[in-house]
């Protein structure tokens, strides 16, 4: 057996993968009934309501409806706490007012209806934008599979997260670049709802000279600002800056909680390391993370290659990420899955793409129970194996 057990896997064929997948997806699905079917009043037996972020995003819809300011932490406080009143504490709203117009209809319909649209929708989305990039990998697994056995899957229902909505018009967006270059710039707009996972594209998309959808994102970015400011007022944008300033306490702090998150900052803080050194640490990270890239794309165009490189880049380039942002993950993995089926796999890669999938179920309880962050060295294998391939690509 010897070393090639895990630097080349050839073990981990065809067969046991779609054995693996039908095995996680079913877990996955079972889990999810079992979480529904054992709660009382959309409560489960843990006590957190049922998509429990969701209802920070439902309450600002209601907030907005008559005319509260969403960054008053006070009245969001007790506007959520009218509906459900956590023992856990409190899911707070950090997001920018980009966002707002995305809030404001959720707040329509009653919660567990809008958690099951926003879903629905999302999901929807997500998997629109993986279509392509599975198309192009040529795998004989099915979309369906792959999306239900993926882990992160699975916490961003749970959750009832932006993730799919976040990765789907990054996905989506990095797709049709060659293609649809107004478009894809859109989609990259509409995604500063979550800019943290944006600080990459604007590099390499300079570096491939893409002005087309640079101008297009930039106008979307804009237009979706200013439509936020006219319809819940210009004050909201210096309101969520002041947020902001308090959301970075609150993370240097934990209230997040480090072992969800998935950054070498949160690793360094879960390690018990002072913050200062943690910044620094996830400062180095983020340089070498974005000077990699821009190596990769010198004097180069866009390609997908460089686009999975840019979306596995992203988790690592912000200290602000948690696990169910890893769905991410899904469009780089089934490009580099792609690239071995066509070529064959270089050493490694099998064990990155395999530790990738699977690390979302099992990097927060391990984290919490043994605080033990595995999460950014899964991120930084995958990235190094994707920017690998990537460069003998461009």
């Amino acid at each position: 057996m010897g070393a090639d057990f895990l630097r080349r896997m050839d073990w981990l064929g065809a067969v046991r993968v779609r054995g693996y997948l039908r095995l996680l997806a079913l877990l996955n699905v079972v889990m999810l009934i079992a979480l529904v079917a054992t709660s009382h009043g959309g409560v489960d037996h843990n006590g957190f309501l049922l998509g429990s972020d969701f209802i920070s995003f439902w309450t600002v819809g209601q907030m907005l409806g008559s005319h509260a300011n969403p960054y008053d932490s006070a009245a969001h406080i007790a506007e959520q706490r009218m509906f459900f009143a956590s023992e856990t504490g409190y899911t707070a709203f950090f997001y920018p007012p980009s966002f707002l117009p995305f809030c404001r209809p959720l707040g329509l319909l009653g919660y567990f209806p809008a958690l099951g649209l926003w879903l629905a929708v999302t999901a929807t989305l997500y998997l629109a934008a993986l279509r392509g990039w599975w198309r192009e990998a040529g795998t004989q697994m099915p979309l369906w599979l792959l999306f239900l056995a993926f882990p992160a899957v699975p916490i961003v229902v749970t959750h009832g997260q932006t993730a799919f909505l976040v990765a789907g018009l990054l996905g989506l967006g990095a797709w049709l670049v060659p293609s649809r270059r107004v478009l894809a710039g859109i989609l990259f707009g509409l995604a500063t709802i979550k800019p943290q996972f944006g600080v990459l594209l604007p590099l390499v998309l300079l570096l491939t000279r893409e002005w087309k959808v640079i101008t297009a994102a930039a106008l979307t970015a804009l237009v979706l600002a200013a439509v936020a400011a006219l319809a819940f007022g210009w004050q909201t944008w210096p309101d969520w800056l002041a947020a902001s300033a308090r959301a970075e306490d609150a993370m240097a702090a934990g209230a997040v909680g480090y072992a969800k998150m998935t950054s070498p900052f949160a690793a360094l803080k879960l390690l018990g390391a002072s913050t200062t050194l943690a910044y620094t640490v996830q400062g180095i990270v983020s340089l070498a993370v974005a000077g990699l890239l821009g190596w990769a794309a010198w004097g180069c165009r866009w390609s997908p290659a460089l686009a999975a490189a840019t979306l596995t880049g992203a988790p690592l380039a912000t200290p602000f990420v948690l696990d169910y942002d890893t769905v991410i993950l899904a469009f780089p993995l089934l490009w580099l899955t792609g690239q071995g089926l066509r070529a064959g796999f270089a050493p490694w890669e099998k064990l990155a793409i395999a530790l990738a999938v699977a690390a979302p179920a099992f990097a927060r309880p391990l984290a919490m129970n043994a605080g033990v962050p595995v999460m950014p060295l899964v991120l930084a294998g995958l990235f190094a194996a994707v920017w690998r391939r990537a460069i003998g690509s461009t």
